[in-house]
């Protein structure tokens, strides 16, 4: 997860606020793109979604999982 941008991490983050119903600003498509790519997110009506694989992802980048 290193390898991420900050553009990449910061839509992962998004996707995850999205998921927690909270309201969030539009994603960079190229970014969203490439997490898809890596299973982190899924494309769908109301946009991108995170998948659990993302949450995990985010969560093991998390300094509490250190």
């Amino acid at each position: 997860m290193n390898d991420l941008s900050e553009i990449d991490l910061h839509a992962l983050q998004i996707l995850a606020e999205k998921k927690a119903g909270n309201a969030v600003p539009f994603i960079n498509i190229a970014a969203a793109r490439r997490l898809v790519d890596l299973g982190w997110a899924t494309r769908s009506h109301e946009g991108w979604d995170i998948t659990p694989e993302g949450s995990a992802a985010l969560a093991r980048r998390s300094p509490l999982a250190q």
